[in-house]
């Protein structure tokens, strides 16, 4: 058991950092107001690997394991602690990653290194209007075999990037129902673009936090894709979808504990400074208990954070561990890393009083951000609850 870090992370971790610090930091409250990511910071992380670093080097990834691309997450998210370059990175880190892996060679030679170089976006459909989180029971959208071709028809709500797409170009990942009969064993996977689709009609929904990366959905009526837009095998769909949300459930774990660990450093910073009745504010105990407190949690889900990312490595690079032990610790991870991040806010947001709850000081991009991981995205906190049971119960277990 070895908790250091290796020279390579190191470098790693420095080299995103000092990138992020100079280049992201400054033009936070920028990006959350203008509710755009700037072109040229888009620019700087292609030409650093960061976008879709996961894929693999033949299409312009950077081939990075789980660890390194959670080293990243967590410095994005120090960077960025309204999370909106936080989310771009882990949709295209962990579906980028499912993308490389499955895709037709075809399609990831059309796509994959635009991708990687900022020239297109790559993205997640599963949530439907009436299937979240039951999406097998209640997933509509239909892919239906016309001799070659494929027809979609179906709505998804609640995706990121559909802007992005729609300007850059790229393709959402998009489950749809095959086969109506074999229950969470018939569903595929595709490769549907958006841009310049006239079968496609998309709408934007305002969310209250990560506001530089678009949310919205997509209509599709008779959208024709070829057989070439299959990502992987007909029928195993859902496969897909699990073990794209584990990878996401991991750097969503490590992009809440950067933004909480730049948090806690801007409260301390604060404390340390800010006197009340005479004396310091870090003096008091009642601002002491807490600081040691979240401090804490914020280890011990990092330490969770990173046995997932170590767990995920075991499965992909040495066939040492299974999806299972994957969901299993990516769920775990999910569970704490956005509950706690956002104690964490919360609590810096009392010691600045009155000036938390302005936009004077970044803590309330954080509060809005950070939220929106325990409300659903890559699944709710009750879902990571089921997953966690089934794995300790077993299937037979489940309450559906």
């Amino acid at each position: 058991m070895d908790f250091s870090w290796t020279d390579e992370q190191e470098i790693w971790r420095k080299t995103v950092r000092d990138f992020a610090q100079k280049n992201i930091t400054p033009r936070v409250r920028e990006i959350d107001t203008n509710k755009k990511i700037p072109d040229e910071i888009i620019k700087g992380m292609a030409k650093l690997g960061l976008l879709a670093p996961t894929a693999s080097q033949d299409y312009g990834g950077a081939g990075v394991d789980w660890t390194m691309a959670c080293i990243a997450a967590e410095e994005l998210g120090r960077a960025d602690i309204s999370l909106a370059i936080p989310v771009l990175y882990l949709v295209e880190a962990s579906w980028g990653f499912i993308f490389s892996q499955y895709g037709s060679k075809e399609l990831r030679e059309k796509y994959l290194p635009k991708i990687t170089s900022g020239e297109a976006f790559c993205g997640i459909a599963v949530t439907e209007p009436e299937g979240g989180s039951d999406i097998v029971g209640a997933g509509k959208t239909k892919g239906v075999k016309k001799g070659k071709n494929w027809i979609l028809n179906g709505e998804k709500i609640f995706i990121s990037g559909i802007t992005e797409s729609t300007k850059w170009g790229g393709i959402h990942l998009t489950l749809a129902r095959t086969d109506p009969s074999a229950g969470h064993k018939g569903f595929s996977f595709f490769g549907v673009p958006l841009k310049d689709n006239k079968q496609i009609k998309t709408s934007l929904f305002e969310d209250m936090g990560r506001m530089g990366i678009s949310t919205g959905g997509f209509v599709m009526e008779n959208v024709e894709l070829s057989e070439q837009n299959l990502i992987g095998e007909q029928n195993r769909g859902f496969y897909y979808a699990m073990e794209g949300f584990s990878a996401a459930r991991v750097l969503i774990g490590a992009t809440c504990v950067g933004a909480a660990e730049a948090a806690l450093e801007l409260g301390k910073e604060h404390i340390k400074t800010r006197k009340a009745f005479g004396k310091l504010l870090g003096s008091f105990e009642g601002i002491q208990f807490p600081l040691a407190e979240h401090y804490c949690n914020l280890e011990s889900v990092k330490l969770l954070n990173y046995r997932a990312a170590w767990t995920m490595d075991k499965m992909y690079k040495e066939k040492k561990a299974s999806h299972y032990d994957v969901a299993l610790a990516a769920a775990m991870s999910k569970l704490r890393a956005p509950i706690y991040a956002f104690g964490v806010f919360n609590e810096v947001a009392d010691w600045f009083g009155a000036l938390g709850y302005t936009k004077e000081f970044p803590v309330e991009m954080g509060i809005r951000g950070v939220r929106s991981y325990s409300i659903g995205a890559e699944g709710t906190m009750n879902i990571m609850r089921i997953i966690i049971a089934r794995e300790l119960l077993g299937k037979e277990f489940l309450p559906y």
